[in-house]
């Protein structure tokens, strides 16, 4: 999404990171990673309980939630939901594209 972010912003896509992590966490990474976008911390997560993301334990590491992509439209409806069959799967960024092109 970072090395992308134009083609988001020309979709009008408001574009937020949202993980478990702290807020300090956060502030450290963006920075670390210069992202053009902001992270919203979820540390409490709600946010992943109510997607649907948050999982129990994996790997011994409990409330760990799951990469998802969720797009909602401006009257916060989802549009399109795609949660990873592992941690290090990554979603398929023009499918992304093609529903924001689709709300335009």
């Amino acid at each position: 999404m970072r090395d992308d972010f134009a083609a988001y912003k020309a979709l009008d896509a408001q574009v937020v990171g949202i993980s478990v992590d702290s807020v300090f966490c956060h502030e450290a990474w963006a920075k670390h990673l210069g992202l053009p976008f902001p992270l919203l911390s979820d540390f409490n997560k709600d946010v992943a309980e109510k997607y649907g993301v948050l999982l129990r334990e994996i790997l011994g590491l409990k409330g760990v939630a799951n990469r998802a992509a969720v797009v909602v439209d401006k009257q916060g409806t989802v549009r399109y939901v795609w949660t990873a069959a592992s941690p290090a799967e990554q979603p398929d960024f023009s499918k992304i594209k093609d529903v924001l092109k689709g709300l335009a």
